[in-house]
């Protein structure tokens, strides 16, 4: 196990020596100190991605950033179990899943790795005698703050297109959840990535992400976490007139008409919003359904909620593990309460369940029916397990409730009338829309929000454009 910070290529303590408790969410063992970095930390990270931009990996060919990302994934796949177990005893998630998302992180450094020789620019027939051609060059050193939902597999959304690029990075993972982060460095270097090239620096937010976004040589930040932050984050980056991208927070609709499928909207529907605990800026929380079929859909999704297992994410048969701290098990406990108080009817879940560590920060899925676009269930990022159903007339008011949301990042749409799928999912205002399906997030298709849920889009071949600065030139015939 790695605990230090990982600059210019090795692992080193924080400059002022201050380490850190990472928990485990399951039962509150102490899994590991960890270094806490800071703003020194921050600039000696910096500086070393400066130094690695003209050295050997400024030089390296495409096709050779390539390969080394390729031997990432595969020393990725060779360590798979060791990463999902991090992954399991610092963000708690059941240990299958686990293995699940570190695979999906090796399949990104593998098509990313694919992808590094093909991003290229182009001829273009401008009016004057000559030739005009672009040219995609490296933006330079880029920032990248990833969350604790999803440690390592959003690392590598960030990685795969900043490095296959050629840039350098900084990467600041969540302070719960730094430890796979840093055996990545490790594999990393293994794979032959050069010193400097890939820096990890834990530490919280304010000191450590403050120093990483507004220092002078950083010139590319990507951001992915709550839109408050990804709010300060832009401000803050103004100063120095950093390129900045953020995938922040979602209140997702899951749109259900009279004709759909129900016992395969059912099914899709509860684990769009309850997998990782209901952690997750695309769950499906908002669910719209229209009045024909309400009672049916109502009764079928407390039914099939209640047959989640919830426990010890170790622990073989469990489907949802622990809130990743007491902090965000009150804050979801909170808003359970204000729905109850505002007239909302919480048909099951939002307990603790029995048997879980008593220091376990544990909740069992929670369905709310007759809610309301005021109440704050519905209005506000939960990030837990809670979904409330609302029904709606007809499609206008479907687009109307859809829409009436500070976010726009994924939705849902469930009907079997083709004329009606092309014009919901023209009206509904999101980033990425799932037709019949709750799967909106696919590797190779670009993923991103409208509204409050952020700027630019990750994944697919769109994710290259905001690691990389067009150049364009004209040379003269004349």
């Amino acid at each position: 196990m790695r605990n230090r910070l990982f600059i210019d290529g090795r692992f080193v303590p924080a400059k002022s020596g201050r380490v850190y408790p990472v928990l485990n969410p399951a039962d509150g063992a102490l899994v590991a100190r960890v270094s806490e970095g800071g703003p020194a930390d921050v600039d000696a990270a910096v500086r070393a991605a400066v130094r690695a931009v003209s050295g050997p990996w400024g030089r390296m060919q495409a096709r050779e950033r390539g390969k080394i990302l390729l031997k990432i994934a595969g020393l990725i796949r060779d360590n798979l179990d060791a990463l999902a177990l991090l992954e399991c005893r610092t963000a708690g998630k059941p240990l299958g899943d686990a293995k699940d998302e570190m695979g999906l992180a090796a399949d990104t450094f593998e098509y990313y790795g694919g992808a590094a020789n093909k991003h290229f620019g182009e001829t273009i027939p401008v009016a004057g005698a000559g030739l005009d051609y672009t040219l995609r060059e490296p933006v330079g050193v880029c920032g990248l703050i990833v969350p604790w939902n999803f440690p390592l597999v959003i690392a590598a959304w960030k990685l795969g297109p900043a490095l296959a690029c050629g840039n350098t990075v900084v990467l600041k993972p969540s302070p719960e959840t730094p430890l796979t982060a840093l055996a990545l460095a490790e594999l990393a270097a293994e794979a032959g990535l050069p010193e400097g090239v890939l820096n990890v620096v834990p530490g919280p937010g304010p000191g450590c992400g403050d120093a990483l976004v507004t220092h002078p040589l950083v010139r590319k930040i990507s951001f992915t976490g709550s839109t408050a932050t990804g709010t300060g984050i832009m401000k803050a980056a103004a100063d120095g007139i950093k390129r900045v991208s953020l995938e922040l927070g979602g209140k997702s609709p899951n749109i259900v008409f009279d004709d759909a499928d129900l016992d395969l909207c059912v099914e899709k529907s509860v684990w769009s919003v309850f997998y990782n605990a209901g952690q997750d800026c695309c769950a499906r929380s908002r669910v719209l359904v229209h009045r024909k079929v309400h009672d049916k859909l109502v009764a079928a999704l407390v039914a099939r909620t209640r047959k989640f297992v919830v426990g010890h994410p170790e622990k073989k048969g469990t489907q949802i593990g622990p809130i990743i701290s007491a902090r965000q098990h009150a804050k979801i406990a909170a808003l359970i309460a204000s729905g109850k108080a505002q007239g909302a009817k919480l048909l099951c879940g939002g307990v603790r369940p029995k048997g879980v560590p008593a220091k376990g920060h544990y909740l069992t899925p929670a369905v709310f029916a007759g809610a309301d676009a005021e109440m704050r269930i519905v209005r506000e990022e939960i990030f837990g397990p809670v979904l409330a159903v609302i029904p709606f007339k007809d499609e206008a008011e479907a687009i109307a409730l859809a829409n009436d949301s500070a976010y726009g990042l994924s939705a849902s749409l469930w009907t079997r009338d083709v004329g009606r799928v092309l014009r919901v999912t023209r009206a509904v205002q999101s980033g990425v829309i799932s037709v019949n399906t709750s799967s909106s997030v696919h590797l190779e298709a670009p993923f991103g929000g409208y509204k409050g849920s952020g700027l630019g889009r990750e994944l697919g071949l769109k994710a290259l454009d905001l690691y990389s600065e067009v150049k364009n030139v004209f040379i003269s015939n004349v």
